[in-house]
């Protein structure tokens, strides 16, 4: 949960690196949350309803700069550009591509985008 914690304090910043745990513990989380929304949808009977609409709907609002910060912050970790987030919009192979960008190590060394994440502690 700190994990997550940790993204959401940095809502809308694309500077610096985020290591590998980081972003898939976001990942995770998301999933969950997604899951509990749905869960709920389906006991109060809305399944596709209004209010489990609008609840997905207002979550994935609220996660959307966060989810593509933490993003260009990964990228940054594997020493690439954040634009690199934009070959995801090409069909089926882009999104290939940026799930083998995620699950790649990090760069070992400081690059342009700061020092590596693994020597900083882990959030509280």
């Amino acid at each position: 949960m700190n994990w997550y914690l940790a993204v959401l304090k940095k809502y809308a910043d694309f500077e610096g690196r985020a290591r590998r745990k980081e972003y898939w513990m976001f990942f995770l989380f998301n999933i969950i949350i997604s899951f509990v929304i749905g869960i709920l949808g389906a006991i109060i009977g809305e399944t596709g309803g209004l209010i489990t609409v609008s609840l997905s709907g207002l979550y994935s609002l609220f996660i959307f700069i966060p989810s593509i910060a933490v993003t260009v912050r990964r990228l940054h970790d594997t020493n690439r550009t954040g634009w690199w987030i934009l070959i995801g919009l090409i069909p089926f192979f882009g999104a290939i591509i940026l799930f083998i960008f995620m699950i790649l190590d990090s760069d070992p060394n400081a690059n342009a985008y700061g020092e590596n994440p693994k020597l900083a502690p882990e959030p509280q």
